[in-house]
């Protein structure tokens, strides 16, 4: 990890205009972007309403399938047709700031008994993914943080975004994984772009 200011900058600037052009139904520009732009990596793109910082929408690659530049990208495009929202419209742009998580590859949580799992799972620094058969759910590691959530609520809150049990995760079955990111986000729609604390009282999903 570790992206510079300048590629976090980057990030936020490639993912406005590939949502802004999605929207708009128009050709997005291009641009001239760093080697580690070219490898895999997973991301996700957060909108959120301005000022009040409700959110818009929130979609992203976890897995490390596509380069990142091609992360950020569809990330930004899924974002403006979140299913949980109406499709974004063309005048709601300039009401919207722009976050994009850059993600670790998730790693399996290695455990002998599920119990301790929570042990495991450091808040405010780990994402996590939830999956048990069909099943799968993922959160930010932000959310944690803005939620005040201990380990076993963020266990619990993960489960359910999957669809399952709040308990699942004590299910021998449920795999569970964690992940890391760095967040860079417009203080302002088409505004300048700033690193993100996860200790922020501004996090967003």
């Amino acid at each position: 990890m570790q992206y510079t200011e300048e590629e976090g900058d980057l990030a936020v600037r490639v993912a406005r205009e590939a949502l802004e052009a999605h929207v708009a139904r128009r050709t997005m520009r291009s641009f001239v972007v760093p080697a580690r732009f070219e490898a895999k990596a997973g991301a996700f793109v957060t909108l959120s309403l301005h000022p009040s910082g409700g959110l818009r929408g929130c979609i992203g690659y976890p897995e490390p399938f596509f380069p990142l530049l091609k992360s950020i990208v569809k990330a930004a495009e899924g974002s403006a047709e979140d299913p949980r929202f109406p499709t974004l419209r063309e005048e709601e742009l300039t009401g919207v700031a722009v976050e994009v998580s850059l993600l670790t590859p998730p790693q399996v949580i290695e455990v002998r008994k599920p119990k301790e799992l929570p042990k495991l799972v450091r808040v405010g620094e780990d994402g996590l993914i939830v999956a048990q058969g069909p099943y799968r759910g993922l959160l930010l590691p932000q959310v944690a943080i803005e939620e005040r959530w201990g380990p076993e609520d963020f266990l619990a809150e993960t489960c359910i975004k999957a669809g399952l049990l709040a308990d699942a995760w004590l299910d021998e079955s449920t795999r569970v994984k964690k992940f890391q990111a760095e967040i860079f986000a417009e203080v302002e729609p088409r505004g300048a772009v700033v690193r993100r604390s996860l200790g922020g009282t501004d996090a967003r999903r």
